[in-house]
């Protein structure tokens, strides 16, 4: 019997739609060689949905996805008809904090061919980012808006479960890695939250000791990531430090059109959520020349997690093929094809 994996696909804004069906073929064509099954749902949830129904999504959305094996989305915003506090809280967010995937992972490595700010200075790191509190938990509030005494409080809420349990899954990240972690804070001068975060990995490194422990403030990594990439291997953070580091790896890497994420609850029983980060880029949005290998990859990493794993390895084999041979790039690479012609290279890539 043929195993059959459930998608829910949400292209949302801007070049969602393209680099989504684009990429959603690359994964169809995997699953037809080795032997499984990906059938997807599409829903319409977006900035247009939200300008026609009041709301990003509909009110049953949740239990909606929550029927499904996994999540595949494109992109989520669009600044000039709706604020992206709206967008973001109306449909990324929720879902992230309802299915609990406190795991934000994003590889960062260069593919074959492709040269970044650091020329071909080889790196490989995974970052891990908590994904459901710290500085994005959203408590807080305003009073006496618009007048000179304005108040604006916003509160990071850590807790002990939270950033024990994301460092957890760093450590073992990088026990089946290269043996490394490096724990990202700023606790010179946040002395509680930060404080409190080195104190946890502290404790965890003792149930680790065939993982070496670093730990660095987050602006000394962050100038990590470009004198020395090539010494990082697991990269842990809060919501914030997390989101920041990670679009500079995909600087690194050679731009947001190859930056790859998967949110993740580990446990399990909820569909997990894989996204390109290169947001929904409306100024090229419907011209069929966005940059697809980020949503491809982000494909890799969900056929891994659903157990494919040699498919997996196979799509991102392939989208190496294509980089090396440098004949078929959108224009971000400095080529001229669409779309639809990398996802086609990368099929032609599959099949040999």
């Amino acid at each position: 019997m043929t195993r059959t994996h459930r998608i829910a696909l949400l292209p949302g804004d801007g070049i969602g739609a393209d680099v989504v069906a684009a990429s959603w073929s690359v994964l169809q064509a995997a699953a037809g060689r080795f032997g499984f099954a990906l059938e997807g749902t599409e829903f319409p949830w977006s900035c247009d949905w939200y300008l026609a129904h009041g709301a990003m999504m509909p009110a049953d959305g949740i239990a909606t996805l929550a029927a499904f094996d996994a999540i595949y989305l494109g992109a989520v915003g669009w600044p000039a008809r709706v604020p992206d506090s709206v967008s973001l809280h109306g449909l990324l967010l929720p879902i992230r904090k309802a299915f609990d995937l406190y795991v934000n992972a994003r590889p960062h490595r260069l593919l074959a061919g492709v040269k970044g700010p650091l020329g071909d200075k080889a790196f490989d790191i995974l970052c891990i980012r908590e994904n459901t509190e710290g500085e994005y938990s959203g408590a807080g509030g305003r009073v006496h808006q618009g007048t000179p005494d304005e108040v604006a409080v916003e509160t990071s809420i850590f807790t002990r479960r939270g950033v024990e349990r994301i460092l957890r899954y760093g450590f073992e990240a990088a026990r089946r890695r290269r043996g490394r972690l490096a724990s990202v804070t700023k606790s010179n001068a946040q002395k509680y939250s930060m404080v409190f975060w080195d104190e946890v990995t502290e404790a965890l490194a003792a149930e680790y000791p065939d993982v070496a422990v670093t730990r660095f403030h987050v602006d000394a990594m962050a100038a990590r990531f470009v004198t020395h990439p090539e010494t990082l291997d697991v990269v842990v953070a809060s919501n914030l430090f997390g989101d920041i580091l990670t679009d500079l790896g995909a600087a690194l890497q050679g731009g947001l059109g190859f930056a790859a994420s998967a949110n993740v609850n580990p446990a399990g029983g909820v569909p997990s959520m894989f996204e390109p980060v290169h947001g929904s880029a409306p100024d090229i949005a419907g011209r069929g020349i966005a940059n697809p290998l980020a949503t491809i990859w982000a494909g890799a990493l969900m056929l891994e997690h659903l157990g494919e794993a040699e498919a997996a390895a196979a799509v991102i084999a392939a989208m190496e093929q294509v980089t090396a041979a440098a004949a078929v790039l959108t224009p971000d690479m400095g080529g001229n094809a669409t779309t639809a012609a990398v996802a086609g290279a990368v099929i032609a890539a599959l099949g040999r």
